[in-house]
């Protein structure tokens, strides 16, 4: 669109890797479990019961952020965000919104658009800590809820809008998951629900530098359906303004079928959650020492030890960039390395074999490298 510019900035919610729910001692491994056997009065919201709060759920929200490169709040503030919605038994989401764990950070991305190498900052605004909601089942004329999911510890990771494409919106996911999985603090499986995206997206005539009205997508469940949505959105929008028709601030669901958009509701604004102080929860205080012991656990992320191969192994780039884009690959590789040594095997040609024949051999099985 020669005419426009496109503008996407991106919310992410990823689930976090407890043992237990956000606010009570619940089991959290519910994917797969018969509906409503992960429950409790806690993450049932009857009367009278309390939140208390789940340690390590904090711990992993600030490894996030470190591994984000963002500024650690010393006091965040969880709030109550209103809406009425069959798979929020409280009619309220325990969330934060003024005072958050994590701001004020950054992730790069490969250059889609650019030479081999060349890089793209994408400025994050925040980090914040949640619980997720239960989850609605649509079956014939009525609907069932399974509460199972609801109470896990959810993180929110929302970008500035910094994206410019499609393809940069998806290249930045991909590397969000990396880090995530890197981190072992989410699976991040995008098929499961563990890592769900939103994209606000807008264009705006090129050369002008006022936004345009942002329209959010919703239900992409894939890096391929970000994509092809995305693609489609920005098409509609740009024949809206061709035609002279305004574009209205709304939420749009992604059906994947008929591949294109489909309105589903006007967009809330913050006024319309009412959000205040939780009054069950005291603020949080993160002490600076707490921050450094976390920051001293953080294993090698993926950038670093892409460059480490590069630098100590005589690898290209995109060799580099492919045997560190998942933890256990890379690990895989670097025992490889490790074992080689005995029998007088370059890195090269391990990498070599690796990328090529022992993919293809998984590939072929639908194996992963476990």
């Amino acid at each position: 669109m020669p005419d426009y510019q496109t503008v996407i900035g991106m919310e992410v919610h990823a689930q976090l890797l407890t043992r237990s729910k956000i606010f009570c001692g619940c089991d959290a491994a519910v994917f797969g479990a018969e509906p409503n056997t992960h429950v409790c009065p806690v993450c049932l919201a009857l009367p009278g019961v309390l939140p208390v709060m789940n340690r390590r759920a904090i711990e992993q929200t600030i490894m996030v952020g470190l591994a984000l490169n963002c500024q650690i709040a010393e006091t965040a503030v969880f709030s109550r965000k209103n809406y009425f919605y069959p798979d929020l038994p409280k009619a309220y989401q325990i969330s934060m919104y003024d005072f958050p764990l994590c701001q004020h950070g950054w992730i790069e991305t490969d250059d889609p658009a650019g030479p081999e190498g060349a890089v793209r900052r994408i400025r994050i605004r925040r980090v914040h800590l949640e619980e997720e909601t239960a989850k609605s089942f649509h079956v014939g004329d009525h609907s069932l809820v399974d509460f199972n999911r609801a109470g896990l510890p959810l993180i929110e990771i929302v970008t500035e809008p910094d994206i410019h494409t499609p393809e940069e919106a998806r290249q930045y996911l991909i590397k969000l998951q990396t880090v995530l999985r890197y981190l072992d603090v989410s699976t991040a499986d995008m098929e499961k629900g563990a890592m769900r995206c939103e994209p606000n997206v807008s264009i705006r005539p090129a050369g002008n530098a006022e936004l345009g009205t942002k329209v959010e997508v919703k239900n992409l469940n894939s890096f391929r359906s970000v994509k092809l949505a995305l693609d489609y959105e920005l098409a509609r929008q740009a024949r809206a303004l061709d035609a002279g028709d305004p574009i209205r601030q709304v939420t749009m669901g992604w059906d994947e079928r008929r591949g294109r958009t489909v309105e589903q509701r006007t967009k809330e604004t913050s006024e319309d959650y009412r959000y205040f102080p939780e009054p069950d929860l005291p603020p949080l205080n993160v002490s600076r020492a707490w921050v450094d012991r976390l920051r001293a656990a953080l294993p090698e992320l993926p950038d670093t030890r892409r460059d480490r191969f590069v630098a100590d192994y005589g690898l290209a780039r995109s060799e580099a960039l492919v045997l560190s884009a998942g933890r256990d690959v890379a690990d895989f590789f670097e025992a490889a390395v490790t074992a080689g040594q005995k029998m007088d095997l370059s890195p090269k040609t391990l990498s070599n074999w690796i990328v090529g024949e022992l993919f293809r051999l998984l590939g072929a099985e639908g194996l992963g490298i476990g």
